[in-house]
């Protein structure tokens, strides 16, 4: 548990002295790390403050819009359209660490172009104590820790909420007031979907990819994962109508978590996971079939990549 009243006035001190009179600009994805940060940042400096969404073409299924949406009333917000360039740098990756390094650096070289422009000196961050925790420790590189390029064009990074659970962050988000879309909402990577097809990231894979987690988080919503997410793992033969087929298989996953750094497999009924099934292939005709993940973390991560 967090006190929330002395961390929100703690942090928002914190912020005003880091930023002082420059202008800064803050990552924003929508999740709630990135929203509670940008809510404690205003609070503390105010319209020195320019939100920036970047679109990377890996977000889910009517995230760009959702997010014009939600932080509507934030006028300085500003849409940053990088799909090509995103996926032009990601063209022949196929190690995930690589991956991550790709996009980690492509978000900052994105954010400092909008940097140069409104003459901020500083980047505000959401990034909270697991993802230092993997980071630090090889697990994975998250890109906005172990993912970032050794050379940034910024006077600091300030980071409000790194020594922050998940579960504390939500604490913090619902005190502020935020809207439950953005308190309650499920985590999703950073790399985005890019984390969620393995191998290299085509926009054919996207696609399915993007059309499966909309499903698998509408489907599984009232059952109330930590997490439920839709992986496409490779190609496998399969019969459609009177036709053989070598489609996509798709991995669903649901877990329960507390923090994100050990998870168990969630149990869903048969029924459920037959509707999954038979809508991620009825509605998607590259996708040839559909597997459950019953793995824990540990040994799996959530993420596939």
């Amino acid at each position: 548990m967090v006190d929330t009243e002395s961390f929100t006035e703690e942090k928002i001190a914190e912020i005003s002295e880091a930023i002082g009179d420059s202008n800064a600009v803050i990552a924003l994805s929508g999740g709630v790390d990135s929203s509670t940060a940008a809510a404690l940042a205003y609070e503390a400096v105010g319209d020195q403050l320019t939100p920036v969404y970047v679109d990377t073409g890996l977000m889910r299924k009517g995230e760009t819009e959702e997010i014009r949406e939600t932080f509507s009333y934030m006028e300085s917000l500003r849409v940053v359209d990088a799909r090509e360039r995103f996926l032009d740098a990601l063209s022949g990756v196929i190690d995930p660490e690589e991956k991550r390094h790709v996009i980690g650096e492509g978000f900052i070289r994105e954010f400092e172009t909008v940097a140069r422009e409104l003459d901020a000196d500083y980047l505000v961050q959401g990034t909270i104590y697991p993802d230092r925790i993997e980071s630090e420790g090889t697990i994975k590189s998250h890109h906005n820790v172990g993912g970032l390029p050794e050379v940034i064009d910024f006077e600091g990074i300030v980071e409000p909420m790194r020594d922050l659970y998940k579960d504390e962050v939500r604490e913090v988000a619902r005190a502020l007031d935020l809207e439950e879309i953005v308190s309650e909402r499920m985590p999703f990577p950073g790399p985005g979907l890019a984390v969620r097809v393995l191998g290299e990231v085509t926009e054919e894979k996207l696609a399915v990819a993007r059309e499966a987690n909309h499903v698998v988080e509408e489907e599984l919503e009232e059952h109330e994962p930590w997490q439920a997410l839709a992986a496409v793992l490779g190609k496998a033969t399969g019969v459609k109508g009177d036709n053989r087929v070598h489609g996509w298989v798709v991995a669903v996953r649901s877990v329960e978590s507390r923090d994100g750094m050990t998870a168990r497999a969630q149990e869903v009924d048969w029924a459920t996971l037959q509707r999954i099934q038979s809508r991620i292939t009825g509605e998607n005709e590259n996708v040839s079939r559909v597997v459950y993940d019953v793995t824990h973390k540990p040994p799996a991560t959530i993420e596939y990549e």
